[in-house]
């Protein structure tokens, strides 16, 4: 299809699903170029082409649509039939396909680390008193990151940095300890970011800093900064029973929960869900109080989202405990519900048991360091690593109770419900999910 005929196909297909309400599907055709692949031919009465209007997506915009994907592709399809089956009997879908990388320095793209990251570090290890080449000198650490004798001397006696280092360093003793940090060789401030974190990684490997409680007092101090703008070292392995550290993109464990959390949202079609695991996803290393707080309320509104579509009552004076217990005594979580004949029926008891009371912490732990209350001058609020537990803590409660109501949903016949009114209620909550 010519490119003037697909945008007047688009066009028509843009203004179908504004007028029908679909806007999510309307805006991702009129925002995201679009092409058209032959995928396959059919034989069948003559010969028929069968074609994809495939769409294409940035990749964080891709991976956000997750299992909306195909609803969404589904919605386009279905209007592309009667705009073409005027003009074509060809076979059209509509197909969703991440947008390419075609820039050449994908690798090292968007590994930025900030200037003043890299600042708060060295004025740190500044104020502390740290030796960063730790119980070798200066030529042997710095030997071990970068070829000392391919660049040049500051001083016009020797050939190389190894000769003007040793000289000012070991020999006169005339530089500051620090000079490192300032010296343009080197450029540790507004170098590549990779230079920066292996510096931090050499300077708590096993022979440089033995003493592993320096060690871990120190990568404490460095995840600190770091984690903030997504990166953190890691142990690797082991040498001589002393741990070695790399570093890598914060991109595992908080990822995937959020993302599950996105697939819940998604399932529940929820849109104050998506909200705040927005939110979530951008507050759990740089804003510990407000994850949390935002963790407690993302369980808070999957409570009140099953509840509505279960018709069951609730009041905006009922508190996350409440909530919690009106949605498992409705979807029969509560441990009563599980016959002490079943193997592990005490286990099962307990895990639902230590289920619910995950709510009332998150509640508790919010209004004691979350977001919402005045602090005095001596608070210290809670670390990343307390908000990545709140967080996933609440994930994991949004998760079980989702995936329940739906198994709860599937089961629920209305021919099961006795009377009439339920009836409808059912069918109203079946048409709002599909």
């Amino acid at each position: 299809m010519e490119k003037d005929a697909l945008e007047e196909v688009l066009g028509t297909i843009h203004a179908l699903l504004e007028a029908e309400g679909m806007y999510e599907a309307a805006n991702l055709v009129r925002e995201h170029s679009a092409r058209t692949e032959q995928t396959g031919y059919d034989n069948w009465n003559g010969g028929t082409e069968i074609w994809e209007v495939q769409f294409e997506v940035p990749a964080p915009e891709f991976a956000r649509l997750g299992t909306k994907r195909a609803q969404i592709e589904e919605q386009i399809s279905a209007r592309l039939k009667p705009v073409l089956e005027q003009e074509t009997q060809d076979w059209y879908s509509a197909k969703i396909i991440p947008l390419k990388v075609t820039h050449k320095d994908w690798r090292t793209a968007g590994i930025a680390l900030p200037r003043q990251v890299r600042l708060n570090i060295l004025d740190g290890l500044r104020l502390n008193d740290v030796a960063w080449y730790g119980q070798l000198d200066d030529v042997e650490f710095l030997s071990r990151l970068f070829e000392l004798e391919q660049l040049p001397s500051t001083d016009d006696r020797f050939k190389d940095a190894a000769g003007d280092i040793w000289q000012h360093r070991m020999n006169n003793d005339d530089w500051s300890r620090d000079w490192l940090f300032s010296d343009n060789r080197f450029n540790l401030v507004d170098g590549p970011a990779e230079r920066f974190l292996r510096f931090l990684c050499e300077m708590v490997h096993p022979l440089v800093r033995p003493d592993r409680d320096d060690v871990i007092n120190l990568v404490s101090l460095f995840n600190e900064q770091i984690r903030q703008v997504g990166w953190e070292l890691f142990e690797e392995e082991r040498v001589a029973g002393r741990p070695r550290f790399a570093y890598r993109r914060l991109i595992d464990s908080g990822a995937r929960v959020v993302n599950r959390a996105r697939t819940v949202s998604d399932a529940l079609d929820a849109g104050w869900m998506a909200k705040e695991i927005e939110r979530l996803e951008h507050a759990v290393e740089r804003d510990p109080a407000l994850a949390i707080g935002t963790a407690k309320e993302l369980v808070e509104t999957c409570c009140k989202t099953i509840l509505t579509k279960r018709s069951v009552e609730f009041s905006k004076s009922d508190d996350l405990g409440n909530l919690t217990k009106k949605v498992a005594t409705e979807l029969k979580l509560v441990p009563e519900g599980i016959s002490d004949e079943a193997k592990g029926a005490e286990n099962i008891k307990l895990i639902l048991r230590n289920l619910t009371q995950l709510t009332n912490n998150l509640a508790q732990l919010r209004g004691l360091y979350g977001t919402g209350h005045g602090r005095d001058g001596q608070h210290r609020g809670l670390q990343p690593r307390h908000a990545r537990l709140a967080v996933a803590s609440a994930v994991a409660f949004i998760d079980f109770i989702a995936e329940t109501y739906r198994q709860r949903e599937v089961s629920r016949a209305p021919s099961e419900e006795g009377d009439a009114p339920l009836r409808r209620r059912v069918q109203t909550i079946t048409t709002r999910t599909k």
